[in-house]
């Protein structure tokens, strides 16, 4: 009888070193885990900032270009000046 609880325990010894290991493996796979998510959140707010950065610096060419183009429709560049104005107008109201 004895032989046989002294076979559980050694049984249930393995079972939980078992579990230990995986559940340390697990600890682990969560912090690399952890690390590629902010990794990728780092490069995704980079991107967004190149982004928002290009299509700033695509708007103020394309509106040049409306300015400056020798085939200039008057009435779109009217509106754009007008589009714009209001803007700087709703930002200057903001700040207020």
């Amino acid at each position: 009888m004895a032989e046989e609880h002294d076979k559980l325990l050694v049984d249930l010894e393995v079972r939980i070193k078992q579990i230990l290991f995986l559940c340390d493996s697990l600890k682990e796979e969560n912090a690399r885990l952890k690390a590629e998510i902010r990794s990728g959140r780092i490069h995704l707010d980079e991107t967004t900032k190149e982004m928002e950065h290009l299509k700033a610096k695509y708007d103020s060419l394309k509106f040049a270009r409306t300015i400056t183009a020798a085939s200039v429709d008057v009435d779109t560049a009217k509106a754009t000046l007008s589009k714009l104005m209001r803007e700087v107008d709703k930002c200057i109201n903001l700040l207020k």
